[in-house]
């Protein structure tokens, strides 16, 4: 899956969210292994921050964004990761526009750019049968459609991540990585080292997948998982 036109056994890999916490971690260590990282931001003043982390920010707003304006910025690449996300501060209707509506047009320009491999970022507890009616349960209910949406596209190799809990801990790179763990918390570092070792994993195409902290090393847990 990796090309040969870049340099040798490099991937092109888009990002949407990228300046979201797990976004900037994901694409240091993608330039670190020499992938070329881009990051789809919203505002100018982010691009910066993604630059020191080796990714070229790409300036396009996915809550009014067209599908073909975001399959511009895909064409060409190997694979996409959505891992935007409306934020802990923002209301009802920002989890529909966001968390359910930009994943449902990125997975859309994917699929019209001709980018198989699409890496989601979702929620444990993730469901479109979600109920109640707090922000978190339009949250959850939000990346259930989402994921449902995704998940239904035979023109994507999709895999959906759902980490538990997310902390500023320091990684540990170790993880726990099933169809069900159960609950429990996960650092920032270790879900970015999953997502970077996912996206290279074709062989877990069709898997949804719940992350927590855990015994096995990251790639021994993804490895793990593709050859089920």
């Amino acid at each position: 899956m990796r090309r040969s036109g870049r340099t040798v056994g490099s991937m092109r890999i888009v990002i949407a969210g990228g300046h979201g916490q797990i976004a900037l971690r994901l694409e240091r260590l993608l330039a670190a292994r020499g992938d070329e990282v881009a990051g789809i931001i919203r505002r100018t003043e982010q691009g910066d921050d993604l630059r020191e982390a080796g990714a070229e920010p790409v300036l396009l707003d996915l809550e009014s964004a067209s599908v073909e304006e975001v399959a511009a910025q895909l064409r060409g690449a190997d694979a996409a990761v959505f891992a935007a996300g409306a934020g802990p501060g923002s209301g009802v209707a920002r989890k529909d526009t966001v968390d359910k509506g930009a994943a449902v047009l990125f997975a859309d320009a994917a699929v019209q750019a001709g980018v198989r491999r699409f890496v989601v970022v979702s929620s444990m507890g993730a469901d479109p049968a979600h109920e109640g009616s707090e922000v978190f349960d339009v949250y959850q209910r939000a990346k259930g459609e989402a994921d449902a949406y995704v998940s239904g596209l035979d023109a994507l190799e999709w895999t959906i991540l759902r980490p538990g809990s997310l902390t500023n801990d320091a990684g540990t790179g170790l993880v726990r990585l099933e169809a069900h763990t159960g609950r429990g918390a996960v650092p920032r570092d270790d879900v970015a080292a999953v997502l970077a070792e996912l996206v290279d994993s074709p062989a877990t195409a069709g898997l949804t997948l719940e992350l927590v902290s855990g015994p096995s090393p990251v790639s021994v847990a993804v490895k793990s998982v593709a050859g089920n």
